[in-house]
């Protein structure tokens, strides 16, 4: 019996579509899907549970050698001294000074890596330009190279313009290796919008950065969330840029956090030592549970395409 092509398509019969219905929900299917993703959460989550015990054990329950044990009598004992009186080298005021140091370190690295980033994707996608492949070429070429090659050559320049050890050097040096791959980013989500919306624009007198202020940054609100996450996640949990160039007073949270757990002085207190490791993981886990469905809006809609 011929079908008849209904707007050029022909009709599923409803013997087909309850075949593929049965072949994507079977349960079997449903089964196998489930095991997987519960044996990769435990996968994940048994390291973290185990720091969590550890940091609300006791000394005298982690001398047992019961790593797996639940604690008999929890304390938050350990958290205090992690935050307030750990010893970081010399000086016992805890992780709350390199907490600061970060988001003093933070905050200006992310606001401008993604001004400039942005800035940048939207020059190279929208505003043609002699060498503007060249540019990109270039910056994606920094993006491979590894930057350990590039630390002593960057120590050089940084002496030379009395930057190092400060907390301007320190920011720029985060701001120029954020500069790669946010620019990419940009770069692709602007090249996907329709060329009449900026020649409109500028035919209604509208200069650069008018259009940039007004019309791309409104329009880039998933983007920017996917260059928040990126660029916070990357420069909280930097620790050799932070320990090469930030200097002895402003010195990061992670670098605080190996002092504290490399520590070869009296007794190794591990309880502190996962307390403090929990406390510099706290932040950019946050960042991710309160805004990790925006990033899947953002990768969607265009973070990859090229």
């Amino acid at each position: 019996m011929r079908q008849v092509a209904i707007g050029g398509v022909l009709p599923q019969t409803s013997a087909g579509a309850k075949a593929r219905g049965r072949g994507r929900g079977s349960p079997a299917g449903r089964i196998g899907l489930y095991l997987f993703l519960t044996v990769a959460a435990l996968f994940f989550a048994i390291p973290l549970l185990i720091v969590a015990a550890t940091a609300v054990k006791p000394m005298d329950e982690i001398r047992q050698g019961t790593i797996f044990a639940w604690p008999h009598a929890p304390t938050l004992a350990p958290f205090a001294k992690a935050w307030f009186s750990a010893c970081t080298g010399l000086y016992c005021q805890g992780l709350h000074v390199g907490f600061l140091n970060s988001v003093r370190i933070l905050v200006p690295s992310v606001i401008l890596s993604i001004f400039a980033g942005a800035m940048n994707g939207y020059a190279l996608s929208q505003w043609s330009f002699r060498g503007a492949n060249l540019i990109l070429t270039a910056l994606m070429l920094g993006a491979f190279i590894p930057y350990q090659v590039m630390l002593y050559p960057l120590v050089k320049i940084f002496s030379g313009l009395s930057l190092y050890g400060t907390l301007p050097g320190i920011v720029l040096i985060h701001v120029i290796f954020g500069l790669p791959v946010l620019t990419l980013i940009f770069r692709n989500f602007y090249a996907g919008m329709p060329e009449e919306l900026v020649k409109a624009a500028r035919v209604d007198g509208a200069g650069f950065f008018r259009i940039f202020f007004r019309i791309m940054l409104p329009m880039s609100k998933n983007m920017l969330i996917v260059a928040f996450i990126l660029q916070v996640t990357g420069i909280w949990n930097d620790y050799l840029l932070g320990l090469i160039f930030a200097g002895r007073e402003n010195l990061p949270m992670t670098v605080q956090l190996n002092n504290i757990v490399s520590t070869t002085m009296g007794e190794a207190e591990y309880n502190v030592d996962m307390a403090a490791t929990l406390l510099t993981a706290i932040p950019p886990l946050l960042v991710y549970f309160l805004s990790g469905r925006y990033f899947v809006r953002g990768i969607a809609s265009g973070a990859v395409k090229g």
